[in-house]
């Protein structure tokens, strides 16, 4: 599971940018996780969990996954595909593009914490409340 809340304060806040996340690009989609949370595992020990809406461009048409009691297994069609793009955008969105052509953005929320993106070393992305980006670690590690 990915921790959202972290005791040590030292995230570095960053300023409304879109950001490239590097760190996911050319890992292949190794599990999907469905609950009230979605949890997307990628080779290496990467991790994207998402709590928010996710509009999903993929082989069977758009799809909206929603974390929940009932989520869309929609998310699942993009097993074994491999990031070709992933980045953050101004408004604090996740945007995903997979080598087979497939979409996925996440949507960034009003009023709480709407993804997060973990990666080796302790590295860890959250786009907190109105896509507000707090970072802990190196992304390069």
């Amino acid at each position: 599971m990915v921790p959202v809340m972290v005791a040590d304060n030292g995230a570095g806040r960053r300023p409304r940018q879109g950001r490239s996340l590097d760190l996911l690009v050319g890992r292949r989609l190794e599990y999907v996780w469905l609950g009230h949370a979605v949890v997307l595992g990628f080779a290496g020990g990467c991790q994207v969990l998402m709590e928010a809406v996710a509009h999903l461009d993929g082989p069977a048409g758009p799809a909206d996954v929603e974390p929940g009691d009932d989520p869309s297994d929609a998310i699942a069609t993009l097993l074994s595909d491999v990031v070709r793009s992933a980045r953050t955008r101004e408004t604090g969105e996740l945007e995903i593009t997979f080598v087979s052509g497939a979409g996925l953005l996440v949507d960034a929320d009003a009023d709480a914490e709407s993804w997060a993106v973990t990666g080796p070393d302790g590295y860890l992305i959250v786009c907190l409340a109105r896509g507000e980006l707090a970072v802990w670690g190196d992304a390069a590690a």
